[in-house]
């Protein structure tokens, strides 16, 4: 065992001392080389150009409507004659009330022989819901008054500024993708 031990330690000095034998060469050329590097004459470095600020812009239109939903016209604003609009704040809230009509795509109906016609509407977290008419969908109290083969046709109530409300028909197309 202990031949071993002892073949074993000099077999790792052996190849200690080669290994460091071939790092012990001459090194003229590279000094040569390095020298040679060091007296090319040194290139100049510009300063980076000067950067004009740009002036500032302060946005001032937070109050008015956002240009990515349509406007509404004032014929869907005219409060009817006779006919008092409210909603009903003490029905329970359904489920797709919790997303803006925006961020809720149609996907397509779905029908038993014989049965009622749903539409399967996908909500902003990727979830698909079945509706029917009757149901509330959006978050302006949007109760679906029809739903077709590409459309969902809703009522939405909607304040009509004058502390009061309006019904709003809006719709909800099939989605291409």
């Amino acid at each position: 065992m202990q031949h071993i031990k002892k073949v074993l330690v000099v077999t790792i000095a052996v190849s200690t001392l080669l290994n460091l034998s071939g790092c012990s060469s001459d090194f003229d050329d590279m000094r040569a080389r390095m020298e040679a590097i060091r007296a090319k004459p040194r290139g100049k470095v510009e300063p980076p150009p000067e950067f004009t600020p740009m002036p500032t812009f302060t946005y001032a239109a937070h109050q008015l409507r956002s240009p990515f939903i349509p406007p509404i016209t004032a014929e869907l604003m005219a409060i009817p004659a006779g006919k008092k609009v409210a909603p009903d704040f003490s029905r329970p809230q359904e489920y797709l009330e919790r997303y803006a009509l925006e961020a809720l795509r149609m996907r397509g109906t779905i029908q038993k022989p014989g049965g009622t016609l749903y539409a399967l509407v996908e909500d902003a977290d990727g979830g698909v819901q079945r509706i029917k008419i009757g149901s509330y969908m959006g978050k302006n109290h949007g109760k679906v008054t029809e739903i077709a083969q590409g459309q969902i046709s809703l009522v939405e109530i909607v304040p009509d500024g004058r502390d009061g409300w309006v019904e709003r028909p809006r719709s909800l197309i099939m989605a291409d993708k």
